[in-house]
């Protein structure tokens, strides 16, 4: 394990020491929660044993990764395009990996730029106009879709595979087969069924891991090795991050004294908001993954009690720096509600100095000398500064640079972070039955069969709503 660059935590701007008693956490109050975070990490730990946190074991899957890899190598050279269709957690993994590893502009490149690897392109949504779009400037004969859905029946991403799949047929014949690659269940859903049938490639969602916590499976790691991410590296850094975490001392791991600090901090300190705030473009889509794993894991309204609880913080993205200049007012003077997270990248790929010549305007001479990354850095720490003398809880995750290694270990430290939290909070950080409410309803207005009671209840409710308030 590559020690040396494993990702730093530091949370001293959420101490009392830091920003007073009001808002900072003190020590007692860490110290008070030892022995409860020592036994989640020891009841974690035994569920992990017993195979109910899979997800945790996706670090070690060799035989996955030569799969993949080999598949990515066939495929190379054939296709223009890769285009995933997926939503929710079957998409924003894919998305912070190649925003995060690949080249900002990958897509405008030249094919040979690309070492024969595809373009990639991510449909995570059902805009008609977004989909038209994307339909406008693609071939289907240049193309593989990689449709992904855990169930296999997600509505968003089967109507889409309805449409493409007709596509291809029309404009390809018996040979559409050939540009379509499934990732879903291995034995249940209307996509499983469809895949034997037809004969598609296809990868599996590992049992017991739901949608949010997949980025580690063929899910992300797909279209990841479509466009020459090192996936072995990837999950490397995950295994090494899964080392570091495994104390049940609330000091010593990063995961659990992360979800003790966010909780401490909204149960405690009314910090009901967590901004994720990466001072790197390419790390904005890690932040978006971010705020649904942390949403859509805690914001439970019953408890594992079964009380009614309302629980969970809401996560917020921000980029920096360009967030200063349009959310940091309200972040500095506005309400104390939040706690403002850091991702911060020591050495970036490139060094862009901004002035060595003599002919500077004396009001900005001051960067002479400078690059891009001093500024930012300066503009970072200012921040960092700035929030923590008004007293606003803030912490930082440190990479050394940006590479899948540290990627690995940020998606795994979240994750875990994650899991730990649900139990502070005593709520199941692995289901999410506000987000079936709303597909239980979609299905019944869609007139799926089964739903016909639900399906005339909104009719009723539909009928009798008034509209009295409307302009």
């Amino acid at each position: 394990m590559d020690t040396g660059n494993i990702v730093h935590f530091d949370f001293n701007n959420m101490m009392a020491d830091a920003i007073g008693s009001e808002h900072g956490i003190t020590e007692q109050e860490l110290k008070s929660l030892e022995p409860l975070a020592s036994r989640y990490a020891s009841d974690l730990r035994e569920e992990r044993k017993r195979g109910k946190l899979s997800f945790l074991d996706l670090p070690y899957q060799d035989d996955v990764v030569t799969e993949i890899i080999k598949s990515a190598n066939a495929l190379k050279g054939k296709f223009k395009n890769l285009v995933v269709v997926g939503i929710g957690g079957s998409a924003l993994g894919n998305i912070a990996i190649n925003t995060a590893l690949n080249h900002p502009f990958y897509n405008m490149l030249a094919d040979q730029e690309r070492k024969g690897f595809p373009r990639i392109f991510v449909l995570d949504n059902i805009d008609p106009d977004r989909f038209s779009g994307l339909m406008d400037i693609i071939k289907p004969e240049e193309t593989l879709f990689n449709f992904i859905t855990k169930s296999g029946a997600t509505v968003e991403t089967m109507a889409q595979f309805l449409i493409i799949a007709k596509r291809l047929r029309d404009r390809l014949g018996k040979d559409y087969q050939e540009h379509i690659i499934t990732t879903t269940d291995r034995e249940k859903g209307a996509l499983r069924e469809i895949t034997r049938r037809e004969g598609f490639r296809s990868f599996e969602v590992p049992s017991g891991v739901g949608g949010r916590y997949s980025v580690l499976t063929p899910v992300g790691l797909f279209s990841a090795a479509m466009s020459g991410v090192d996936i072995a590296a990837l999950l490397g850094g995950a295994a090494s991050m899964d080392v570091a975490c495994k104390s049940d001392n609330l000091w010593e791991n990063p995961a659990l004294m992360g979800a003790a600090l966010y909780y401490v901090s909204h149960t405690r300190h009314r910090k009901n908001i967590v901004v994720m705030m990466p001072y790197s473009s390419a790390l904005s889509g890690a932040a978006d993954w971010f705020c649904q794993l942390w949403a859509e894991s805690l914001g439970k309204k019953y408890s594992l009690n079964k009380e009614i609880v309302s629980a969970g913080s809401t996560p917020v993205r921000a980029v920096g720096v360009v967030d200063q200049h349009s959310q940091l007012q309200l972040y500095m003077e506005g309400p104390y509600d939040k706690v403002i997270a850091f991702l911060a990248i020591k050495k970036f790929s490139n060094e862009v100095p901004v002035a060595n010549g003599d002919a500077i305007a004396d009001d900005l001479i001051y960067l002479k000398g400078h690059s891009l990354n001093n500024v930012m850095q300066a503009e970072y720490e200012g921040t960092r500064l700035a929030l923590t003398e008004q007293n606003r809880p803030n912490c930082t995750y440190t990479l050394n640079e940006l590479s899948a290694f540290t990627l690995g270990q940020l998606f795994y430290l979240f994750e875990l972070q994650t899991a730990y939290a649900g139990r502070f909070y005593n709520v199941d950080a692995f289901d999410q039955p506000g987000v079936e409410a709303g597909k239980i309803n979609a299905f019944a207005m869609l007139g799926r069969e089964g739903f016909e009671q639900r399906k005339n209840e909104i009719d009723t409710l539909l009928r009798k709503a008034q509209k009295k308030y409307c302009i």
